[in-house]
């Protein structure tokens, strides 16, 4: 099993769950983070610790973000490893909780 950041993480960004990974398994793009499966160690620390709700255990995920769990594995390929807290998108209270920003979603990273 693994954890899954899914859609409500895109224009939010928060990285209160960066902070408390043991094994820097998230990965920072553009407007939202992933988590590599692979690393991953299902330690569940992170989940609780999204002021958005966009972290779910694999089978958790609801049917309607199931492309999160190979876009996560996806991205964690090609974007940096975060390792600190950093704040939130500016207008990231403004996107919370909004559905449907899967098309909002840049994968293209520096």
């Amino acid at each position: 099993m693994t954890f899954v950041v899914g859609e409500n993480c895109i224009k939010c960004k928060h990285t209160d769950c960066v902070e408390v990974c043991p094994v820097d398994c998230f990965y920072e793009g553009p407007n939202m983070l992933v988590i590599n499966p692979d690393e991953c160690i299902d330690c569940a620390l992170c989940e609780p610790e999204c002021p958005v709700d966009a972290i779910y255990a694999d089978d958790e995920l609801p049917d309607d973000q199931s492309e999160f769990l190979e876009l996560n594995e996806e991205l964690a390929e090609k974007w940096e490893v975060i390792t600190e807290m950093k704040e939130a998108l500016p207008d990231a209270e403004e996107w919370a909780g909004k559905p449907n920003k899967r098309e909002y979603l840049e994968k293209d990273w520096p």
